[in-house]
């Protein structure tokens, strides 16, 4: 049996990338404190499996925790080795993620992010688990406004959150230059995850006020907020909104699978990779594609520029298709269908 830790697993990329673990014959336990997911979706994930994987159901595990509580991550090292099925990895999700919020409370950002991770790390080494596939972030590279972004470019984060995805990448790479023959890492850096699973038990739902722009479009598409607020309309961009790499979930998920598997038939080594889909689209676009695709009306108001906020944000994905053997098979078409599926079925 291939058992694996997947910490915030109940989140949005997180839960995702469960099922995917799941349809490949993982056993996967989840540890999330919940603060801003939900045990339903635990549920949806079981249901997913059970309705179109059924040899795979009773599979998944769930564990609500924090894990900046050493005792709890020990605990469930422990649980897991004492029935034979000891962790063989682990994917690191469990974080705060806003970058608005992240202005206004830096140090709730730096508590969560960096002393859970620095929890889980060490208790990884102590149990000799040595795989770690981590949930970074482009947040952390300097802006490029005419090119596409590469994993050796330039890294100036310019808010909190990014502060933290680049704190815990440098402290990840600290640690497997202590000991270059043990540890198995992949950084990868994610641009912008939106859409839901194809059969819309699972999308984006965060428990708090949402931040990103698909679940603020959702919102004001339902009629349960007024309009959409864009900041800007005078960036350096085709049409004045800001420009970002929207990638489907669940390629986001695969690409989770297929580092896994590469990091288990290499030598240990420390690889960070791209995962977007090398194209941008701004704001308007992607309203306007969402009022087509799903037939419905989105009204939105101009409003001034966000604090935190980048003008273009595109990835270079060459190097994670060349690696991985990955790429990208969804588009904008599956991104805003899969997401209305997900809201309509809430």
């Amino acid at each position: 049996m291939k058992s694996i830790l997947v910490t915030g697993g109940a989140g949005f990329i997180g839960s995702h990338t469960c099922v995917k673990l799941l349809q490949e014959g993982f056993d996967v336990c989840i540890a999330d404190s919940l603060v801003n997911s939900s045990e339903f979706t635990i549920t949806q994930i079981n249901k997913i499996i059970k309705n179109f994987h059924k040899d795979k159901y009773g599979k998944l595990f769930f564990r609500k925790g924090d894990l900046r509580n050493k005792n709890f991550v020990q605990d469930l090292f422990s649980e897991f080795k004492n029935k034979k099925n000891p962790f063989e990895s682990v994917i690191h999700f469990a974080g705060l993620k806003a970058v608005e919020e992240s202005i206004n409370k830096p140090l709730d950002y730096w508590n969560v992010n960096l002393i859970s991770t620095i929890n889980l790390l060490s208790i990884m080494e102590q149990n000799n688990c040595n795989t770690i596939v981590f949930s970074s972030s482009a947040t952390i590279y300097e802006t490029a406004k005419d090119r596409l972004l590469k994993e050796n470019d330039q890294k100036n984060p310019i808010n909190p959150y990014g502060n933290t995805k680049l704190a815990i990448e440098t402290l990840l790479n600290d640690l497997f230059n202590s000991n270059p023959g043990k540890w198995k890492i992949a950084n990868l850096r994610y641009f912008n995850p939106v859409g839901a699973h194809e059969s819309g038990l699972i999308g984006e739902n965060p428990l708090n006020k949402p931040s990103n722009l698909f679940p603020l479009i959702l919102k004001v598409a339902k009629g349960e907020y007024e309009h959409l607020s864009i900041f800007g309309n005078d960036w350096e961009t085709r049409d004045g909104t800001c420009i970002r790499d929207y990638i489907h979930v669940m390629d986001l998920a695969e690409a989770h699978f297929e580092a896994l598997n590469f990091l288990k038939r290499s030598k240990p080594q420390i690889l960070p990779l791209n995962i977007g889909t090398g194209k941008g689209t701004t704001v308007l676009e992607v309203l306007e594609a969402f009022k087509k695709i799903n037939k419905c009306e989105v009204f939105h108001k101009i409003k001034n520029r966000r604090k935190g906020d980048n003008c273009c944000v595109v990835a270079d994905n060459n190097l994670a298709k060349e690696t991985l053997g990955w790429y990208p098979k969804r588009g904008m078409y599956e991104i805003c269908s899969d997401l209305w599926k997900s809201a309509s079925l809430d």
